[in-house]
């Protein structure tokens, strides 16, 4: 059986679906309720493509090809219905990709995994870490305006964490040995930076109450960003800034601990349904329509494997050092 993809005749081997027909032929298209080898249910439409023959607007990922059909994956009309189907799902995404006080730090700076460093007692790195991106001799934090203070999400709770006392505070450590292996790196500036956006009273007086961490940073960057699709789709597609707010009712920074290294934060999930169809009596749906939710009953949780934090398209899944 032969397809043609934009304008490109492909023989399709038996069995395949049109995106796998796709990817490998080349032709790179995005999906965040498709991986290959997993079972899945389409539901994003990340993937839509357009029948060419029938005009149809169709899920790459579950349609099996048909002799002859023809398929176009890169006009402006299938390109605008994908951008709305992330738009949409960025509405169900309530998460930082990464901490507005790195993103802020005119010195290039990761602040928060500095300060996630310190809160883990691995004082000895988070001084090497700090030496790695700028001599302890030249901080120059005394003189600076604390933009990563101002933006401090703590900050919006009650008080916001005292960065620059913090990295005084290891910069004069001259005990703590500076560790070669240790190297910098920066928040990405360049990719689609979700926001949490406003807490809610409820959520500030929880916070209050749970973050109790040495440096009291509430740890806002996002564990799975780097490998997240959400985040990177969104990036390829344009999306500077989300056309609709966050609806999300979910509460902010809710850490499940499901098992092993295992966990899942609710507020981050996108309901793809992956770890449902991927775990045998662990994850399950919960309600219908707008309100249903991904949940793990406590009784399933031995159940759900470590695996699925790579099958989890948003860092809503992720796995612990």
């Amino acid at each position: 059986m032969q397809i043609t993809i934009n304008n490109q005749v492909i023989e399709v081997h038996e069995g395949e679906t049109l995106i796998e027909v796709a990817r490998r032929a080349g032709i790179e298209l995005p999906s965040m309720c498709y991986a290959k080898g997993a079972k899945h249910k389409s539901s994003c439409m990340v993937c839509v493509v357009k029948n060419v023959q029938t005009g149809q607007m169709i899920p790459s990922c579950s349609t099996l090809p048909t002799e002859g059909m023809v398929i176009d994956t890169q006009s402006e009309e299938v390109l605008k219905l994908r951008q709305l189907s992330l738009e949409l799902l960025l509405s169900d995404h309530r998460a930082d990709c990464e901490a507005p006080c790195s993103i802020v730090c005119p010195k290039g700076l990761d602040v928060e995994h500095l300060l996630w460093l310190y809160d883990a007692g691995r004082l000895a790195e988070a001084r090497s870490f700090l030496a790695a991106t700028f001599p302890l001799d030249q901080l120059g934090c005394a003189d600076c305006k604390a933009p990563c203070e101002k933006a401090c999400r703590r900050g919006t709770v009650d008080k916001a964490v005292q960065i620059r006392a913090i990295i005084q505070s290891l910069a004069e450590r001259a005990d703590l040995p500076l560790l070669p292996e240790v190297a910098p790196h920066a928040a990405d500036k360049r990719s689609f930076i979700s926001k949490l956006g406003r807490f809610t009273p409820k959520e500030k007086e929880w916070l209050k109450e749970t973050i109790d961490a040495p440096s009291r940073c509430l740890h806002c960057a996002c564990p799975g960003h780097t490998d997240c699709k959400l985040r990177r789709y969104t990036t390829e597609a344009g999306i500077k800034r989300p056309r609709y707010e966050v609806s999300s009712a979910l509460p902010v920074k809710e850490k499940i601990h499901v098992n092993g290294r295992l966990w899942y934060e609710p507020a981050k999930c996108i309901r793809c349904g992956l770890c449902v169809y991927n775990s045998d009596n662990g994850f399950t749906f919960e309600r219908r329509g707008f309100i249903m939710q991904v949940v793990i009953p406590e009784e399933n949780r031995p159940n759900a494997p470590e695996r699925l934090a790579t099958l989890c398209p948003t860092g809503a899944l992720f796995l612990t050092e």
